[in-house]
């Protein structure tokens, strides 16, 4: 049998039974749509929380910080050493020390920070509203400071965009070295807000280090963030700093986790949707066995002409795969919309609300070219039994067949 008459024959279903054939492949799509959302909404739920983590130049850093026990401290000594290793490409660091703010006669508690732009750069820190410091603003920026989101909240402002431009003063309160003692220093300058990030959870207040620097000496930093040169070296690095004795973490690590349960999560919910998928399968399992009682006769009468029993197997199973390639269409197309739909509705609530429209639900295009193979490998499945009993029709008790 040439390929032109499987091809004709096999879609003769649309013509002789539309309705019972069109709902075969609605009911396919139901179970394969099923898959989609879910699924849809795993990627979805992954996007959301790592696209808020995940940088290039964060995926490279480690974040580095003192012990409890203070037995080693990150002072400029060691951060030359960390520097000079040739698998480091930079080291950011950042020192902080408690202070009181005044913001619009309002004065509360925060800390005052001092960092370099890069350090921005390496946690991945964004503004909310104004601009992050940068290198080629630098001798602006020493009159200017970054403020939290919870900075804000503090005094009670309602909206980022109103703190932008607003000034503020500190007196700072600088350990004494050797003691547990504090000095309170006024820094006698004001300086402008020029981005909140956001940051709703660190009452903090940031300035540049070299500002920072200007007014304190620093014998130790807090924290500081080591870029390496690339990703084959950040366990030789971060095995190197350990050895010192100070606590690394190393935020590529975090975001492997987070993908290995949001697998699992994907996992979960693709079976929750396999169920409604096998459901279907089991329908057109059922359409396919009642198509082959039909067609008995019909069957006898190829047989009789020529058609041999592996034409008719062909015959068959291109008639189901072609049910279950539309019916993954028709489910890419409920699946996606439903998706849109919830995407949508969550941006309209976002932008009545003040808030940030987000993606719920996300179809990568692999993840699409999967499902469709996928569902035509089902129908090729459920067409294979009936596929091969029909091959197996004596033609002269097919033809005599009511």
């Amino acid at each position: 049998m040439q390929l032109q008459d499987i091809a004709m024959l096999s879609t003769r279903m649309f013509k002789t039974n539309p309705s019972r054939t069109w709902l075969t492949i609605l009911g396919m799509g139901v179970g394969t749509g099923a898959v989609v959302a879910l699924v849809g909404l795993g990627y979805g739920l992954q996007g959301i929380i790592l696209e808020r983590i995940v940088f290039g130049e964060t995926l490279l850093s480690l974040s580095v910080a003192n012990p409890a026990s203070r037995t080693v401290v990150l002072n400029q000594d060691v951060i030359d050493q960390i520097a000079a290793d040739p698998l480091v490409k930079d080291v950011s660091p950042m020192v902080s020390f408690p202070a009181l703010m005044t913001y619009e006669g309002l004065t509360g508690n925060a800390l005052l920070q001092g960092m370099r732009p890069s350090y921005f750069l390496y946690t991945g820190g964004k503004a909310v509203e104004g601009e992050l410091f940068t290198n080629e603003t630098a001798v602006e920026d020493r009159n200017s400071v970054i403020v939290t989101s919870a900075v804000l909240k503090l005094f009670g402002v309602a909206t980022s965009s109103e703190a932008i431009g607003k000034t503020v003063t500190f007196r700072v309160f600088v350990p004494i070295e050797g003691t547990t003692d504090q000095t309170e220093v006024a820094i006698e300058k004001s300086y402008k807000i020029k981005g909140v990030t956001a940051d709703e959870a660190s009452l903090a207040a940031t300035i540049t280090l070299d500002e920072f620097a200007s007014y304190f000496q620093i014998p130790a930093y807090e924290r500081i963030q080591v870029r390496v040169i690339d990703s084959e070296s950040l366990n030789a690095v971060q095995d190197g700093i350990i050895e010192r004795g100070f606590v690394v973490s190393a935020l590529s690590k975090t975001v492997e986790q987070a993908n290995k349960i949001f697998q699992g999560i994907q996992a979960v919910l693709a079976i929750f949707g396999g169920i409604a998928l096998t459901v279907s399968a089991i329908g057109m399992f059922n359409t396919m066995t009642v198509t082959l009682l039909e067609r008995t006769a019909e069957i006898g009468v190829m047989r009789t002409i020529g058609a041999s029993s592996t034409d008719i197997v062909i015959l068959f199973i291109a008639e189901a795969m072609i049910v279950g390639f539309l019916g993954g269409v028709v489910g890419i197309g409920i699946g996606v919309g439903i998706g849109f739909f919830f995407n949508g509705l969550l941006g309209i609530a976002a932008s009545n609300f003040g808030g940030e429209a987000v993606s719920l639900f996300a179809y990568p295009i692999p993840f699409l070219v999967f499902i469709s193979i996928f569902s035509t490998v089902v129908g090729f499945f459920t067409g294979v039994f009936p596929a091969r009993r029909a091959a197996k029709i004596n033609p002269l008790d097919a033809i005599r067949y009511k």
